[in-house]
Order: structure tokens, then C-alpha cells, then sequence
């Protein structure tokens, strides 16, 4: 089955950056829409942005001009750059490729104030 690992996550004070990663498995990253999505403590989980096959990018209002989605078809993965980082973005972060109905484990991620 689909197997997707993310990792890059950690605690990062309020204004900093991560990078986020996420290596795929018996999936091509790059001709399949894949997400990152979120869920922080007592909410429920949300879309964060995602990236299509033609390349076409959504994200969340929330994150804006901040975050960025890309991926690499030489090292089958994709990527979520997270820039001027806000305590509201501490959440669980999960790739996932929701066609296949498939999600990573899930990497924590805590800004600090």
C-alpha cells in the first residue's frame, strides 16, 4: 500500500521556519494531487494547501503567503516550507495523497510565543 513518512517537524519560535518533508512509496509524488493538512489540539483537521498534477496550488487562508507546497520527482517527495511561523500553526502536520485515501503518520509542530 501507499506508505508516506513525514518528518522536518520539531519547536520553532513565532516568526521562524520549518521545512516539513514527506518521502512517498509505492506512489509517483509528482503526477498525483498531494496535501498537507493539520490538526491542532481540540479542532478538527484541516486542508493546509495541496498541489496538483498540472502543478496547481491551494492553501488554506490561514497560511497565505506564508507556506509554500513543492515537490521533487528525483527524490519522490513533497515539501511544505512553513515562513513567518504564528503559535496558531502548532498542529499535527500530515501529507497525505487523497486520491489513494492515504496518510503519513503525522509530524508535530509547535511555535512558540
Amino acid at each position: 500500500q501507499v506508505q508516506l513518512v513525514e518528518s522536518g517537524g520539531g519547536l520553532v519560535q513565532a516568526g521562524g521556519s520549518l521545512r516539513l518533508s514527506c518521502t512517498a512509496s509505492r506512489i509517483t509524488v509528482k503526477i498525483n494531487t498531494m496535501a498537507w493538512y493539520r490538526q491542532a489540539p481540540g479542532k478538527q483537521r484541516e486542508l493546509v494547501a495541496q498541489i496538483t498534477s498540472n502543478d496547481r496550488t491551494t492553501y488554506a487562508d490561514s497560511v497565505k503567503g506564508r507556506f509554500t507546497i513543492s515537490r521533487d520527482k528525483d527524490k519522490n517527495a513533497l515539501y511544505l516550507q512553513m515562513n513567518s511561523l504564528k503559535p496558531e500553526d502548532t498542529a499535527v502536520y500530515y501529507c497525505a495523497a487523497p486520491v489513494f485515501g492515504s496518510w503519513g503518520q503525522g509530524i508535530q509542530v509547535t511555535v512558540s510565543s
